[in-house]
Parts: structure tokens; C-alpha cells; sequence
């Protein structure tokens, strides 16, 4: 996929909205375009966070596995969403399985990637910090 089209993909995340497009041109190049088949994991509960993913194409679940081994459907994800933020700040275990529903098509960013570009723009580095904890307070909101 080419640079522009990446761009006008990212500028439709809300993570990345408060971007001039200097800075998604900074973070575009850094994206692995991913395709995957129904049914097949994007990525796997427990297993160590590799990235951030954007749904460009498709869709996806995403679902817990409780103790008890039963599962539960926390999400849903279509064209602009996204998943895998803690990824970026942390490689902690990934705390669900997210799921193609059908064929779908991600964009990837990396953890090493997302970091080296931060640390070449301080001011992409704030705006995404600031996103990030505003969607971590909605989450918390949500949950009392």
C-alpha cells in the first residue's frame, strides 16, 4: 500500500487525528500492511503484544477467554478501528484474541517502530499520548 493511502487511513483513526500531516507522513512508512482469512487470529490472548492494529478492510472480534475456559465477545471491529494500544506502551500479554470475521485487511505498527518515531517528534508523541488517555478514561468511565 502506498504512503498517501496510508495517510488518508490514518487521518479517519481517531488516535492519530490531532496529527498534521507531517507527522502521519512520519508514522506512515512505519506500517506493515496485513491481510488475513476468516476465522484466523490477528492475535491471541496472552501471547506478548507485537503492535497496534488498524482495520482497513473486513472484520474482526474480539473475544476473552475467562478461567472457566468459556469465551465472551468484548468488541467489534470494522474499517477505522483499532486495537492493540497497550501494545505500544508495553509488550505485556495481549488481553484478548482479536479474530477475523471475514477476510480483513490491517495495518500494523510496531512497537520498536511507533517508539523510534516518537522519539524523532515530541509533538506526535504528546498528541498520541494524550488520545491514548482520554480513550483510557472513557474505558474506565465505562466500567463503573
Amino acid at each position: 500500500m502506498d504512503e498517501e493511502k496510508i495517510i488518508e487511513i490514518l487521518s479517519k483513526v481517531s488516535l492519530f487525528q490531532g496529527l498534521k500531516k507531517r507527522q502521519l507522513q512520519g508514522l506512515a512508512d512505519r506500517f506493515i500492511d496485513r491481510s488475513y482469512e476468516t476465522g484466523v487470529h490477528i492475535v491471541k490472548q496472552g501471547d506478548v503484544g507485537y503492535g497496534f492494529c488498524i482495520v482497513v478492510s473486513g472484520a474482526a472480534e474480539a473475544v476473552r477467554e475467562r478461567a472457566d475456559g468459556t469465551q465472551v465477545q468484548v468488541n467489534v471491529f470494522g474499517p477505522s478501528d483499532f486495537f492493540g494500544e497497550l501494545a505500544l506502551l508495553d509488550d505485556g500479554p495481549r488481553t484478548a484474541s482479536v479474530i477475523a470475521t471475514e477476510p480483513t485487511e490491517c495495518l500494523i505498527l510496531p512497537r520498536w517502530n511507533f517508539l523510534s518515531a516518537l522519539k524523532k517528534d515530541t509533538d506526535t508523541a504528546i498528541s498520541i499520548m494524550q488520545e491514548l488517555a482520554k480513550r483510557f478514561r472513557t474505558t474506565l468511565d465505562a466500567l463503573t
